[in-house]
């Protein structure tokens, strides 16, 4: 006998990255070792100190109570003054919230924004996880096509004549899971036309440390002091610092909407883990060093994968950043699933097919190079 179950939950997409990994439990080596380029990982392993401290600091009965909902003072001091460095701006320690990873601020934030019938604007290609918290939500997704002749940057006048019935635009620089980053200008402009609609902007810059210094600051926002009204910041330690494994991210925001979200986070996670929020609110300042040597290898990465697909006739690198090369199949190929199934299977590669992250993705496949050293890299080209 079936016993019902939520609806929304049965309509939310399958986890992609157990799916692809599920299909290379077929592979029989033939090709060489399995090269895993599903999940958006560092490839190096957490700072020496910073290991410590996280082993000392879990070992302690001071982090084994109950912290504030909003997260370790101490850590969100941190993160202001490095954000207030990073967009030459001052944010303070109370525009600051601390969320157990990424995944659950982007959902507490979508719970507290939109109500019955409100639409959420996603430019597709999307990060999966968005897309399956709306609908787990049951939150309508109105999809921002954006096109790689524009370097999958999206339009904000497109987005202009699609806001009927949004109440928050998604914005996902440098993207995921693209690699696109978006020109300050045109963050600016969706902020505006957020603005303009009576809307928020939600803006993920998880992964904005591996960005080109150049690119510093990545906007302006933050030099106005009306952001507090409708912009919504995410953030997350998870890449920078090499921990997704203890779940702590960030959200900043104004007074109002941290007044509601304070029951989101009463109810959803009480607190974030507070032996990890203690060892990072030490390596916030004393590891910016050693994060630029990552951003710096990083970038390597992406230059080693920018050559390897170089060496692929018929294949198209249509975007490179961050964590992330999105690959345009050769015309004769199958299309994405098909092609990523019998990369797996036959050739021990293992990407996303481009239909995980929205509609019209399917000619791409993403592979994260992130968690691959260049000698792996320059492996890909043969499997391909």
């Amino acid at each position: 006998m079936h016993f019902p179950l939520s609806p929304r939950i049965g309509a939310t997409s399958e986890p992609p990255i157990p799916s692809v990994r599920a299909w290379a439990s077929r592979y029989d080596g033939r090709a060489g070792r399995v090269l895993d380029l599903t999940q958006a990982v560092p490839g190096y392993p957490p700072h020496d100190d910073l290991l410590a401290k996280l082993a000392a600091c879990a070992g302690s009965t001071a982090t084994s109570s109950y912290g504030p909902i909003d997260g370790e003072p101490a850590l969100r001091s941190a993160l202001a003054e490095d954000m207030s460095r990073v967009y030459g701006a001052r944010i303070a320690t109370d525009d600051i919230a601390i969320t157990s990873g990424g995944n659950l601020a982007f959902t507490m934030a979508m719970t507290v924004l939109a109500g019955a019938g409100e639409a959420v604007m996603l430019p597709a290609p999307w990060y999966f996880n968005h897309r399956m918290a709306l609908s787990a939500l049951g939150i309508p997704c109105v999809p921002l096509e954006c096109r790689a002749e524009d370097g999958f940057v999206p339009d904000p006048d497109r987005a202009a004549r699609m806001m009927q019935g949004v109440r928050a635009i998604v914005l996902v620089s440098p993207n995921n899971p693209t690699g696109a980053v978006y020109p300050p200008a045109v963050i600016a402009a969706f902020a505006e036309l957020a603005r303009r609609h009576g809307a928020w902007l939600v803006l993920d810059e998880t992964y904005r440390d591996f960005l080109d210094p150049a690119q510093s600051p990545p906007h302006a926002l933050f030099a106005d002091p009306a952001w507090r009204d409708n912009v919504i910041h995410l953030y997350s330690f998870s890449k920078a610092y090499c921990v997704p494994g203890h779940r702590v991210a960030a959200i900043a925001a104004g007074p109002a909407f941290r007044a509601a979200l304070m029951k989101a986070l009463d109810t959803m996670q009480i607190c974030a883990p507070r032996a990890a929020q203690a060892a990072l609110s030490w390596a916030v300042p004393a590891l910016a060093a050693w994060r630029d040597g990552n951003r710096a290898i990083m970038a390597a990465r992406a230059e080693t994968f920018r050559r390897a697909a170089g060496q692929l006739p018929g294949w198209r690198l249509d975007a490179l950043g961050a964590y992330f090369a999105y690959l345009r199949l050769p015309e004769d190929a199958p299309d994405a699933v098909a092609m990523a199934e019998t990369l797996a299977v036959e050739r021990g590669l293992l990407g996303l097919p481009g239909p995980f992250f929205g509609p019209g993705q399917e000619r791409h496949l993403r592979l994260a190079f992130a968690n691959a050293e260049e000698a792996v890299i320059a492996e890909v080209p043969a499997r391909l």
